[in-house]
């Protein structure tokens, strides 16, 4: 009798083990269903860490419509960063642009308009007619702006993505999940400049022309939701309404992206119910903000011996309200054996954050430049010029 109540003890634990995550997970999936029921899929992230907070099918691959601009004006905003374009230059509307159809800022073929007003058409105005100018001017014609779209998105790790086109009018092979549009616009939003172009609700373009051409955003919300800021709309028969939206409040940015949404005002709703959530429960821990001082890190044979590491984002913990957080610290681990040459972007360490003795996040660290390897010459210079050292001062002769 004692071995079959031992025996039927050890079976409950197992169907316990076996019962209670499903539990657990029918639990978060029944809130993500209540959150955004009529979408096909959904997601709601936190920017700064990348934690996924709620998720409906977030892996499904669905036709994205016009939010695959946020492709489009990721590549224009680090176009700008690598100085290949700038704001004020001027971009000439080819025939091929001015002849898309569906939403368009009404380019004539031939005419100009510099980049701020481009990015202004295709972020309000979802214009597609911008969109193929941009692709064409940054890469010389669509398809190959297309072909960067789709190395980029492997390099974010987007896994359930292919881009056809630069604007998301409907073609073949064209797609992406409601989790990868997150993953590429929590990318976009490190451009802080964007919003200014997103996060505006009307504008002009041809201000001087005797027919002014009023934009209106095709995302409402970045007027009548507080803290919201863009990012993109999107809308085809095939793909039904979707919305990539972000808005921030405090030190909490989010992103919320819904997919195949049967209206405007059902997709609004369900956005504006996500962030609800969100910002009802949770709250960023602060690590660094951008552009604040990480320290340096050492290059042995370097041209140059250090170089200063600056926060390019910012860097917080996701925490629920009201959790205790005196007991999270952060380190700064750096590679001690870097050498020469150095490419830029090459990972050089990471930033672990603790609470207590448990690790809650890494963030790597990548070299924000190249640095090469130093001439002989240079090095015997430093290597002679430490020699003369004393107490830590170099010597005059």
């Amino acid at each position: 009798m004692r071995k079959k109540g031992i025996l039927s003890f050890i079976c409950l634990q197992l169907v316990l083990m076996l019962v209670l995550p499903a539990a657990f997970a029918e639990e978060k999936a029944a809130q993500s269903v209540d959150l955004a029921p009529n979408a096909q899929s959904a997601v709601l992230l936190d920017a700064d860490t990348g934690t996924v907070i709620v998720d409906k099918n977030k892996d499904v691959k669905l036709p994205p419509a016009s939010i695959t601009k946020i492709m489009t004006m990721l590549l224009i905003m680090e176009a700008i960063d690598q100085g290949k374009i700038k704001m004020d230059e001027k971009v000439r509307a080819s025939e091929y642009a001015a002849s898309m159809g569906g939403s368009q800022i009404f380019l004539e073929p031939g005419e100009e308009m510099t980049v701020q007003e481009m990015l202004k058409g295709i972020a309000m105005a979802s214009g597609n007619d911008a969109s193929v100018a941009m692709a064409e001017k940054i890469a010389g014609s669509e398809e190959n702006f297309v072909q960067m779209m789709n190395e980029r998105a492997q390099q974010l790790g987007m896994k359930n993505t292919h881009f056809s086109n630069c604007n998301g009018l409907p073609v073949d092979n064209h797609y992406t999940s409601a989790y990868d549009i997150a993953i590429m616009s929590r990318e976009l939003l490190k451009h802080e400049e964007i919003t200014k172009f997103t996060g505006v609700y009307q504008d002009y373009l041809r201000k001087d022309s005797p027919s002014p051409f009023w934009l209106v955003n095709t995302n409402k919300l970045v007027r009548f939701y507080t803290g919201a800021d863009g990012l993109k709309t999107g809308y085809t028969s095939e793909a039904k309404f979707c919305l990539s939206a972000t808005a921030k409040r405090d030190n909490l940015r989010l992103i919320a992206v819904v997919l195949g949404e049967p209206n405007t005002k059902t997709r609004n709703a369900e956005v504006t119910k996500l962030f609800d959530f969100a910002f009802a429960q949770y709250t960023n821990h602060p690590i660094f903000k951008t552009g604040d001082s990480l320290g340096s890190f050492t290059v042995n044979k370097g041209e140059v011996s250090t170089v200063p590491l600056v926060a390019k984002q910012n860097y917080s913990i996701l925490m629920k309200k009201g959790d205790a957080a005196q007991d999270i610290r952060h380190e700064l681990q750096v590679d001690p054996n870097l050498k020469a040459p150095i490419t830029l972007g090459q990972p050089i360490g990471k930033i672990v954050v603790y609470k207590g003795d448990t690790v809650l996040k890494e963030y790597p660290l990548e070299s924000p430049v190249a640095v090469n390897k130093a001439s002989w010459w240079k090095l015997f210079k430093r290597t002679t010029s430490n020699l003369f050292r004393t107490d830590g001062v170099e010597s005059n002769k």
